[in-house]
């Protein structure tokens, strides 16, 4: 069950959503096991980091733009924004 704390993002808001504050964002896809087993971390971290950091999901089947931008090439892959700024990335 996913934490009513992740934010949905898509291509056409990604740059909005990032721009201010520290945004921790994870790409995955339905059919990614790895990305099932690490959904219970990324809830928890949204649980505990409420009101720091903002934790995005973005399907990479249904917007595929944003993650080749940031050279995404396999899942699950976090990325951690600051201000707009890609400032960590976890493959």
């Amino acid at each position: 069950m996913a934490s009513d704390k992740i934010k949905t993002l898509g291509d056409g808001d990604f740059d909005t959503a990032v721009k201010q504050g520290v945004v921790l964002v994870d790409f995955w896809a339905e059919w990614c096991a790895p990305c099932r087993r690490l959904a219970p971390t990324v809830d928890q971290l949204a649980e505990d980091y409420a009101g720091r950091i903002t934790v995005a999901k973005m399907n990479i089947d249904d917007h595929p733009m944003t993650p080749s931008k940031f050279g995404v090439r396999g899942i699950p892959t976090l990325l951690l924004f600051k201000n707009g700024a890609l400032a960590e990335s976890v493959v």
